[in-house]
């Protein structure tokens, strides 16, 4: 069998495309074309090669429609060649050929065969040529030959506007995952097809009853006397015998009132076939039978569950949703447990989560009324109607009703009857839950239909002495017991030698989890230790069981002992093959199973490939085994298509034919069927984790951990174990319980032992072992480990755990290989006019300032200090700067003859009282406002360099004075001005602890300045002489100050006036802090050359008062205003709930066109995104919000939002034009990948704003100084007359960073002097236009050169992994990560209980692999805080790097992952 596909294939990733399809030659079809490889081969002749090409390309385009992605409409009905393609696909090995196959060899006999979800096989004759496009309403193809041109317009049409998203992902780099390649020795099944087992007939004995209620009736009437329930206290005492009159009477009255006591006469609340729940606890077997039974004979479908003990037991929530998935209206439960049950304070039981509403109905035969004489049952013959409801638990906490009916209920009692030997009046001690499963069914049904006497054990006797099930037997000489291995385990443990122990008296102890892979050891042990009590080895009989199936197999009590039972000793490695291979015993990685008897009665089991299409296995194969037998489940409640994968499965042979026209149901259990019949378990299909292509059994990975010293440290042998998808496969997590004595000590010495034996014995590594405290896990109503519960609390960071050992070093072994750097190419194959390497070359500039006509007054000054001096004679009055108080009032003003004469004041002060010389430097230490302002231009005027300082915190003199010292002490300043309070704040008793305040320089308080003006102003005799300095502590933590002439300093005022079109009529809010960049600039300097009035905010005042800033922006009517991401965060958080009580106030921000961010980073899209939601209410325009873009070399590249002209293409949809998505893995990789909105691994970035006039820009590569092309990340350059001209340092070292001010390119243009920014980015031509109409190129920040981090060959940001940190759990409010000897460092603060520490270990080592493909090598949870920020809002990593090495973060854990 075959099937047409196209032959190139590009990865295996990539769904091909149509570009890979080139249409064959028509005309040529000869044998070399390539024929189906089916039962007969023509070769097609050229007549028949345009019915070849045309099916090829019709399948080509229906091929593409399987892609989840693309769009298409060719998708028709469900019958589509898409869905064919894609069903044989799953079924079919694929021929590759190198051109399209011949399709005119299929005729309707070699058709291809699809799995219908009916199971029944369906043909489906294949439509020839472009049939399925082109037809018309009765079926009839329009025409069969289109030419090849047509056809290809059609592909055209159907093809998507957009390459599907996948398409994007296609480049020669790809980070393909590494695939597990099959391992070229791994064995392989070898035997030949096997047979289906057949069971014994089930013999019809002449008088077992015809229905289960009957045989009720029968013993009720003619031996009432007769036992049937012996209760037990928790002293071990009897408590109660039900015998079979009063277990008849009682079911009939129960009966009754079920039917006529609920509800009213012509409308009852419970009608026959209905459901009920039964709720009963587990110490009162008696009461639950009596109701049982009663449902059956009122023939309602009674739906047992567990006692809600909490509102939120483990689990509960999802029986709630069976319950009202079966419609149950009507709880019956005990007395005692209708008292116990939760009550609210007026006395009701309250709505459990997720359940519906119940009317609770407690049977006690006191509460209930007396049928009438003349009223009875209606018995009938067992039929295919419901006969009750069992749950069970799916692996992922799903609950689901197996239907069982009365007709399989019957059967399934005589098999179990047939195979277990039962007679009337034996006893049988029953310790499992009589509620499902084997206890219901041996204890509850099979023990009625054979007249039995059952003692039953509760759970909570064997707790305080695990030895009363065997004292039970030995007591009343019992025939049967039903116990699990668990029981054996612990009656061993409290075994002492006790002397009348007789277990002679059993024929059969049926061993409920005989399926497990531990319960050998118990049955060996058990029998080791108690056959000198008389117990013989042929008695121990494991049986294996399911919910949906029933029993599958016993073995069958005999009395011959010199048949020893089925054992296997199988390869480990061999089974996570699926291969059975014996093994000898000695080794250490084998698996012992024992047999678990044969076939039930009646019955036919074969063992199907767990996955795809249920094929037989071979005889040396593990598959999931099959029954097909009338004694089993029919289906799950209301879930018509689970019950169609589960309960109706036609097994078929290799050659695909059924083996039977009967369904068969999956038991769930992997299993073998081996010599004699004998049926072998190796594991649960719920318990199986696939890793890298094995398969693992859950059960057996908890067996190898609690070999491991089991008693000293697990407490109770309490393990769970399930598998986590991470990073396209599956990953082993084991948690257990630690003993509530065990030290840290021994908890690392179990876990190391524990990887090692799991590593040695299953050769498979852990992903991550936790351990909780003794008794927190999420138990089972029986005292087991809920799984999914627990599986639920480890993904959503919940679990708690006290210790934690994540290995994804060793485990993770799919992570696509290290980069290779290529070679760069040589300048003289890349250069070609502007293109590198076929691509434009990055580069873009601003306007050009020689091109602009403007009537700027100021550009005929050289320097500020003119400028000034020129405005406070033509414009005295004119107001330059408002300074606002945090209660929005006006604090101070300063119009252009105030600022010059203030400025003429601290001139003389510094000329007089300095002693100053022209060129000396001056620290400006003042909080901002107006007096910095006037100090500023007093040092312009005195002819000194001013340094502005931000002043010290006086809560916080400790770390902030320092800093202040180091600048002055660096920059050399010969004097320091200040005003009066920071005068004294310096030479404090606080400041004496924290610095030398010997060494400062003289202090000048302006407070208190001289009366008289200089004799002359200043007047610099070259333009490219020092300006000011301006000092910054850079992320990385690096102090820097740059040198700035006043030729840059004016070149730069006039850019930013023609940017921002600022004129003296203007109005500008600044919210800013001015010490240096662009906030220094925008405060101090633009007012004075463009005339605008600036209202100055300090971010400090928004602590106290965080709507200043806005309320101002409204109140005086502000069209452009510049802030900071720390007061966008401020606004952002602290004024979130308040929008409408601001709108009360009169808060208008529509008249706001700009609203510009000064930042040295990549803009936070999504603070800036919240902030524009949060405010557009108020009037902001979506529009208005941008950033800008500066640093050390340049303090502003970019600068200003667009005020576009029309969009060059009209009706472009989809986000702001600003914003692009790339892709995160092309970005690590220096790549650009434009990507879609919302594609996997997309990463949006905004642009940093409009590039200023006069500012040329070029990306070039960081390491080869090349220019680069438009699809690459590299870093910035840029040239401009407003370029600072150096560092300015006292340290030796400018000729390191010499070339970061005067860099060329190493080829193409290499005349111009660039400047080094150390940021990368890119830069792309948008679809916009300027006002002038020329194209806008946008410029793309990614990130800081020295903050990146090369790990894996590869460039990654930090902000990238910390975003996906921070998403990771709800109390992560803060990440940092670092590199420390290549390994990733990820630093968490954490806003919660301390307990919740252990949890994020995990959860961010998950989250950093799925969306980085990194292993994390150590996460450090801290206390919030811990991270450091600057004054800009920017993380210092470095710093806390530093402090992390040196160990001074007092961390709260601390994790290494191995």
């Amino acid at each position: 069998m075959a099937v047409p596909m196209p032959s190139k294939r590009r990865s295996l990733v990539v769904q091909t495309s149509m570009d890979a399809y080139t249409p064959p030659d028509t005309s040529s079809g000869s044998e070399d074309e390539g024929s189906v490889q089916g039962d007969s081969q023509g070769t097609p002749t050229s007549s028949q090669g345009s019915i070849n090409m045309e099916h090829w390309i019709s399948q080509a385009i229906h091929g593409s429609t399987t892609s989840t992605t693309s769009s298409s409409s060719t998708q028709s009905g469900g019958s589509g060649a898409a869905h064919r393609l894609a069903d044989v696909m799953a079924q079919t090995h694929i021929e590759n050929h190198s051109a399209p196959p011949d399709v005119t060899t299929y005729t309707s006999e070699h058709s291809i065969q699809v799995e219908r979800p009916q199971g029944s096989t369906a043909r489906v004759a294949p439509k020839y040529g472009n049939a399925e496009l082109m037809e018309t309403g009765d079926g009839v193809p329009v025409s069969s030959r289109v030419s090849a041109k047509i056809q290809q317009l059609v592909n055209t049409l159907k093809r998507p506007k957009r390459p599907p998203l996948r398409e994007f992902f296609v480049d020669d780099f790809e980070e393909l995952l590494e695939v597990q390649q099959p391992d070229p020795n791994q064995p392989k099944p070898e035997g030949a097809q096997m047979l289906a087992m057949r069971g014994e007939q089930l013999g019809v004995v002449t008088n077992w009853p015809p229905s289960l209620e009957a045989a009720l009736q029968r013993w009720g009437t003619i031996s009432p006397k007769a036992p049937c329930l012996t209760t037990m206290d928790t002293n071990g005492k009897p408590l109660y015998i039900l015998t079979y009159g009063k277990l008849w009477t009682r079911s009939m009255k129960v009966a009754y009132n079920i039917l006529h006591k609920l509800g009213t006469k012509q409308e009852p609340m419970v009608r026959p076939g209905d459901r009920v729940a039964l709720v009963f606890p587990n110490n009162d077997p008696a009461a639950f039978m009596v109701a049982f039974y009663g449902c059956l004979l009122a023939e309602v479908v009674p739906v047992p569950i567990e006692v809600p003990l909490t509102r939120k037991d483990a689990g509960s929530q999802q029986i709630g949703f069976l319950l009202g998935s079966c419609g149950v209206t009507v709880a019956l439960t005990s007395d005692a447990c209708h008292k116990g049950l939760p009550k609210s304070p007026t006395g009701e039981i309250p709505q459990f989560k997720g359940w519906p509403k119940l009317l609770w109905f407690v049977t006690e035969s006191k509460h209930l009324s007396k049928p009438p004489r003349d009223w009875f049952p209606h018995i009938k013959d067992a039929n295919n109607d419901t006969a009750y409801i069992e749950y069970k638990t799916c692996k992922d906490g799903s609950v689901l009703g197996v239907t069982v009916t009365r007709i399989a209920l019957l059967t399934h009692c005589q098999a179990l009857t047939q195979a277990c030997g039962y007679t009337e009046a034996e006893t049988i001690v029953n310790v499992l839950d009589f509620k499902k499963d084997v206890g219901l069914w041996h204890g509850i049904l099979t023990s009625v239909m054979n007249m039995m006497h059952v003692i039953s054990i509760p759970y909570s006797l064997m707790k305080v002495n695990p030895l009363s099930w065997i004292q039970k037997v030995c007591q009343y000489k019992a025939k049967v017991a039903c116990v699990k291995s668990r029981d054996m385990h612990w009656a061993l443990v409290a075994h002492r030698d006790q002397r009348d122990i007789n277990l002679s008296s059993l024929r059969m102890l049926i061993v409920a989890d005989g399926a497990n892979p531990w319960s050998i050891s118990s049955c060996d042990a058990f029998l080791n230790v108690f056959q000198s009590k008389g117990l013989r080895q042929e008695v121990i009989c494991p049986c294996a069981s399911s919910p949906e199936a029933l029993t599958v197999a016993i073995r069958r009590p005999t009395d011959d002992s010199n048949q020893p039972p089925g054992r296997g000793v199988l390869s480990m490695h061999g089974l996570t093959y699926g291969v059975i291979r014996v093994d000898s015993e000695e080794k250490l990685s084998v698996l012992t199973v024992q047999d678990v008897g044969l076939v039930m009665p009646g019955a036919i089991m074969c063992a199907v490939r767990p996955d795809g299409i249920p094929q037989l296995c071979r005889t040396d194969e593990i598959g999931e085994l099959c029954v097909c037998a009338i004694a089993t489940g029919t289906s799950y409640y209301g879930l018509s298509g689970m019950t169609k994968n589960t309960f109706e499965v036609f097994p078929m042979t290799s050659s695909g034919a059924p083996i039977s026209e009967y369904p068969f149901i999956r038991t769930g259990l992997l299993g073998f069927i081996g010599p004699g019949g004998l049926v072998f378990v190796v594991g649960k299909m719920d318990g199986l984790m696939v890793v890298s292509g094995r398969r693992h059994n859950a059960d057996d990975i908890v067996a190898t951990a609690l070999a491991v010293e089991p008693m000293k440290f697990v407490y109770r042998g309490r393990i769970a174990v399930f598998s986590v998808s991470v990073l396209h496969d599956e990953r082993i997590v084991i948690v257990a319980e630690q003993r509530p004595d065990s030290t840290e000590e021994d908890s690392f010495q179990w876990m190391s032992r524990v990887l090692q034996a799991i590593d040695s014995i299953h050769q498979v590594g852990v992903y991550c072992l936790a351990l909780v405290p003794a008794n927190t896990l999420p138990k089972t109503p029986l005292g087991g480990i809920h799984l999914s519960e627990t599986k639920q609390l480890f993904l959503e960071g919940s679990l708690h755990p006290c210790n934690v050992l994540m290995c994804p070093h060793t485990c993770v072994t799919n992570l696509p290989k290290p980069r290779q750097k290529q070679p760069e190419i040589g300048p003289a194959s890349v250069m070609v006019g502007n293109l590198v390497s076929g691509k434009r070359i990055a580069q873009a500039s601003g306007r050009d300032l020689g091109q602009i006509e403007d009537n700027d007054q100021a550009r005929k000054f050289l320097f500020l200090s003119e400028v000034l001096q020129w405005r406070a004679q033509t414009t005295p009055d004119h107001v330059l700067y408002t300074l606002l108080n945090c209660r929005g009032t006006i604090a101070n003003s300063l119009t252009c003859a105030q600022l010059h004469k203030r400025a003429e004041k601290i001139a003389v002060m510094l000329m007089e009282r300095g002693h100053l010389q022209d060129g000396d430097h001056v620290a400006l230490v003042y909080p901002p406002g107006i007096d910095l302002i006037a100090a500023f231009y007093g040092c312009l005027y005195a002819g000194c360099v001013p340094i502005t300082v931000r002043p010290p915190h006086p809560q916080n003199i400790a770390t902030t004075l320092p800093t202040v010292k180091m600048i002055v002490e660096v920059s050399r300043s010969a004097c320091l001005m200040t005003t009066q309070l920071i005068c004294k704040l310096l030479r404090s008793r606080e400041a004496a602890a924290a610095v030398d305040v010997r060494t400062w320089p003289p202090v000048l308080d302006t407070d208190d300045l001289p009366k008289k003006r200089p004799a002359q102003i200043y007047k610099p005799s070259n333009p490219d002489t020092l300006a000011y300095l301006d000092f910054s502590v850079s992320t990385t933590g690096m102090l820097a100050g740059v040198k700035m002439s006043h030729a840059a300093t004016s070149a730069f005022c006039r850019s930013i006036k023609l940017q921002c079109e600022l004129y003296p009529s203007r109005e500008v809010a600044i919210c800013l802090d001015p010490y240096c960049g662009l906030g220094f600039v925008l405060w101090c300097l633009c007012s004075v050359y463009s005339g605008h009035q600036s209202i100055l905010i300090p971010p400090s005042e928004l602590e106290t008062n965080p709507a200043l800033w806005l309320l101002a922006v409204s109140q005086y009517k502000v069209r452009d205003t510049f802030c900071s991401y720390s007061v966008m965060e401020l606004c952002t958080k602290g004024l979130g709930s308040q929008t409408e009580s601001l709108k009360g106030r009169g808060l208008d921000l529509s008249r706001v066109r700009t609203c510009v961010v000064v930042a040295e980073e990549r803009p936070r899209i999504a603070l800036t995104q919240s902030f524009s939601k949060l405010f557009k209410d108020l009037g902001l325009h979506p529009r208005a919000v941008s950033t800008s873009f500066g640093c050390r070399v340049n303090l502003a590249i970019c600068l200003q939002p667009h005020r576009l002209g029309k969009l060059a293409e009209q009706g472009t949809s989809g986000p702001d034009p600003t914003t692009v998505y790339v892709d995160m893995r092309a970005l690590r990789h220096d790549r650009v990948r434009l990507v879609e909105r919302g594609s996997p691994h997309s990463l949006p970035l905004m642009e940093s704003g409009k590039i200023l006039p006069g500012v040329r820009i070029i990306i070039a590569n960081p390491e080869t100084k090349g220019p680069l092309g438009d699809s690459h990340l590299g870093e910035i350059w840029v040239h401009s007359a407003h370029n600072a001209s150096g560092y300015f340092t006292i340290y030796g070292d400018e000729s390191l960073q010499s070339d970061h001010f005067n860099s060329r390119l190493s080829f193409g243009d290499t005349q111009t002097i660039w400047a080094r920014t150390g940021y990368l980015g890119f830069l792309r031509r948008t679809e916009l236009t300027d006002a002038n109409g020329e194209r806008h190129d946008a410029l793309y920040v990614v990130g800081a050169l020295d903050e990146a981090m090369e790990l894996r060959g590869m460039r990654y940001h930090p902000i990238d992994i910390e975003t996906s940190v921070i998403r990771a759990h709800k109390s992560i409010t803060e990440c940092a990560v670092f590199t420390w000897t290549n390994l990733l460092v990820v630093v968490v603060e954490l806003d919660g209980s301390e307990q919740e520490a252990l949890d994020l270990v995990p959860l961010v080592t998950n989250v950093v692999l799925e969306e980085h493909y990194l292993i994390v090598g150590v996460v450090v949870v801290v206390d919030i805080g811990v991270i450091p920020i600057n004054s800009r809002g920017e993380k210092q990593r470095m710093h806390l790097r530093d402090g992390f090495l040196a160990d001074q973060l007092d961390p709260i854990y601390v994790a290494y992952n191995m």
